[in-house]
């Protein structure tokens, strides 16, 4: 008889806690806006951290909530941007230009200078933290791939001369490479620029580039005087150039005799003027 008494009580209790749980999981549930799934449907799914947050369910809440911008998912672009907004009822504004990740060293193996042997971990941050990395050059490329390794769009590789290499047509500009490159090699233009570009990031004075790379920009303003367009300047011992004033007559490649000109529309994975 106590037996059963004590499966009537536990089972008694059993319906009251079920029930207690039942009322407070409809009575303080969190209501799911629909829009965050329909969003998170539109974007690239690559969960590729570009927008600043760690997944595209991520992106997808905080958008619908209004606290990040609707143009923030940069690997979708426009059309992307341009679908969130009509889920959202808002106006897009979002620009049509594509992006993509430009290297800004022409380094290989052949032409830089290394300060030693490195046999540690192939990846380039761990490389830094062994004297500042092992190429001589300060603001060259490491070349151990851990811009490749980041890519969520299988848009770069490493080629034969030490290089990460960009695939133009499968890079979406979302600079997570950019990110992740511990010498700050790698920025994030607009793909459809004309005109020529340098592909240098060195800052140190011409004798000092000299001495570690054959291709290095040595601020010797050759570029800069034979430009008919004044469209191109030297700061920091680094040429630049704009692109506006640009007319693409190639008179400063000519100029250059470090090589380090290019045409924009140029791979970098193309072997240099030598």
């Amino acid at each position: 008889m106590d037996f059963v008494a004590a499966l009537v009580i536990i089972g008694g209790l059993g319906l009251l806690f079920g029930g207690l749980l039942a009322y407070s999981a409809q009575r303080f549930a969190v209501e799911e806006d629909a829009r965050v799934e329909t969003i998170c449907d539109l974007l690239p799914g690559a969960n590729c951290g570009a927008c600043g947050f760690p997944g595209c369910i991520n992106f997808a809440e905080k958008v619908v909530k209004g606290e990040v911008a609707v143009d923030s998912c940069v690997p979708g672009g426009k059309e992307v941007c341009d679908n969130i907004c009509e889920v959202l009822g808002v106006e897009s504004s979002a620009s049509g230009k594509r992006k993509i990740a430009e290297i800004h060293c022409l380094g290989t193996k052949d032409v830089a200078r290394n300060k030693f042997e490195y046999h540690g971990v192939p990846d380039c941050k761990a490389a830094m933290m062994y004297g500042g990395g092992f190429k001589a050059c300060k603001y060259g490329c490491l070349g151990l791939g851990t811009c490749v390794e980041v890519c969520p769009f299988d848009a770069m590789h490493m080629g034969a001369n030490g290089l990460p290499q960009v695939d133009t047509e499968r890079c979406t500009g979302c600079g997570v490479c950019a990110k992740a490159c511990p010498r700050d090699v790698i920025s994030i233009v607009d793909a459809d620029r004309t005109g020529k570009v340098i592909l240098c990031n060195s800052k140190d004075r011409g004798k000092a580039v000299q001495k570690v790379c054959a291709v290095g920009c040595i601020g010797c303003k050759a570029c800069m005087k034979a430009c008919p367009n004044d469209a191109i300047v030297v700061q920091d011992n680094l040429a630049c150039i704009d692109n506006i004033k640009c007319d693409d007559c190639g008179l400063c490649l000519d100029a250059c005799t470090r090589f380090g000109i290019k045409d924009v529309i140029m791979p970098v994975s193309v072997s240099m003027k030598m």
